[in-house]
């Protein structure tokens, strides 16, 4: 072993630093086993961590370079994405005009504080699925699973945010492609419907008989599912870090009671100031199609223009406010009228008839941590997903009596804070008016900036990139 020179010994108590804060930080001293591995690739050298270059071929010393270059490139993509960023796309129009389809966001950890790893055998890069041209499946080994724990970020998660986080409901899929993109649970309840012709019923039900008209409702649809694997595929669960990665904006904090009444949000009675580039449904008709020059304008996609007749003298498009000024200015447009959106059986919660509609909706009170609701059968359906699956209850209702672990419960207190959130392209969001709420653990992290952003109705000579929109900061309100 060779004495050490001074430049090593500085270079080793750098990184040990370094590495000691990080484990402060996110206060995890298991860590402290790697410590003498780092001591000995820099100074006693012990183990021959770069063996490959005595090799004498230069053919596979250049493989083993490159296979060591990766490793570690890898290595450090893995703690990046996990503790401090993580690159993100757009892949659907609910949050247009705030934010486009074919925008990538630098999305940062830091800023509500990264999560350590829940599930933490994974490939870098990867969210759950492999590259096809690996073979597919498992990106990631269910065990261990570790608990869920938050390092200490920048701040919380505030009125207004754009926020990405897993997809609360993900946690059940159907292997079919052509049905994994679709919410299992919202899938088996209009199977549901389909099978039963339309929701039960239960206006004049008690709250114990409407919950057991429900379940049976409901269960006709899961039975089909898994009857019908050539169809739908194998029904296969994810973990919370592994599911897919939402953004939307939070327009609901913990512990405030939510109404939306005529499309405007208000929260504990007061009205939400809305992003100005929020959109509704509105019908346009004209006396002719819509010229290009006019659509890409006003940045109307080819995927809003799906909802027209074959003549394109009626649309059926998501608009804001400004668009709907611009389009009544013209000669040919004969009337932009909003059109409102009717009750919807498939919305939060499922096995409950509420009369709601997705601009008409609630009130309905966020669960907050530390905070206690009274449990009726009537509002249990409100809560009975986060008791039970986000915060793994075991919860059971039997002769119209509630039981949480076996025990009478009549009151439960939240373990964790839970949000709200909704597309600003309001009438074309699956949100949490269709899925509910979003536990604090699910929370990935906040779009800082927007670093590439492409068009996909474009071609590459013709405006594909959108060079305004590069490297501009996703604010509460665009």
């Amino acid at each position: 072993m060779k004495k050490a020179s001074r430049k090593q010994w500085i270079k080793c108590i750098i990184v040990l630093v370094l590495f000691l804060a990080f484990l402060y930080w996110i206060k995890s001293w298991w860590g402290l086993l790697a410590v003498p591995f780092l001591f000995d690739a820099y100074i006693t050298k012990l183990v021959p961590w770069t063996w490959w270059k005595n090799l004498k071929s230069d053919f596979w010393r250049g493989v083993m370079s490159w296979v060591d270059a990766i490793v570690f490139a890898l290595v450090g993509v893995y703690f990046a994405n996990l503790y401090w960023f993580q690159n993100y796309t757009i892949p659907s129009s609910s949050l247009e005009k705030s934010l486009l389809v074919g925008d990538y966001l630098y999305v940062s950890k830091v800023a509500y504080g990264p999560r350590k790893p829940i599930t933490p055998l994974t490939m870098p890069l990867t969210q759950h699925t492999m590259p096809k041209w690996l073979g597919g499946g498992k990106s990631y080994i269910e065990k261990p699973q570790w608990s869920y724990k938050r390092v200490a970020g920048w701040g919380k998660v505030k009125q207004n945010d754009i926020v990405v986080f897993n997809y609360p409901t993900g946690d059940t899929i159907v292997s079919n492609p052509k049905y994994s993109s679709i919410d299992y649970y919202k899938l088996a309840s209009d199977i549901s419907a389909q099978l039963s012709g339309g929701y039960p019923v239960t206006d004049s039900l008690s709250a114990w008989d409407e919950r057991q008209a429900f379940d049976r409702f409901l269960a006709k649809g899961r039975r089909y599912i898994a009857a019908n694997e050539r169809e739908f595929g194998r029904i296969a669960t994810r973990p919370v870090d592994r599911r897919e990665n939402y953004v939307k904006r939070c327009v609901g904090l913990p512990g405030q009671t939510l109404e939306i009444k005529d499309r405007v949000i208000y929260l504990d009675g007061v009205a939400n100031k809305e992003p100005e580039n929020v959109q509704y449904f509105y019908q346009v008709a004209t006396t002719r199609p819509i010229p290009e020059k006019l659509r890409r304008e006003l940045g109307i996609s080819l995927e809003d223009l799906k909802g027209h007749n074959a003549a394109g003298t009626l649309y059926y498009l998501p608009l804001t406010q400004r668009m709907v000024d611009e389009l009544r200015k013209r000669d040919f447009v004969t009337s932009v009228t909003l059109m409102p959106q009717d009750t919807d059986g498939g919305l939060y919660p499922l096995n409950k008839r509420t009369g709601w509609s997705i601009d008409n909706y609630g009130p309905l009170w966020i669960p907050a941590k530390g905070a206690t609701v009274e449990l009726t059968l009537d509002n249990l359906p409100f809560y009975e997903r986060p008791i039970r699956v986000y915060e793994g209850n075991d919860l059971q209702v039997r002769d119209g009596v509630i039981f949480i672990n076996g025990e009478v419960a009549t009151s439960y207190t939240f373990k964790m804070d839970y949000y709200w959130m909704q597309g600003d392209n309001r009438h074309n969001s699956l949100d949490s008016r269709y899925w509910g709420f979003v536990p604090e653990d699910h929370i990935v992290g906040k779009p800082r900036f927007i670093w590439l952003s492409l068009d996909k109705d474009r071609s590459l000579f013709d405006g594909k990139v959108r060079w305004k929109r590069l490297f501009t900061g996703v604010k509460k309100y665009n």
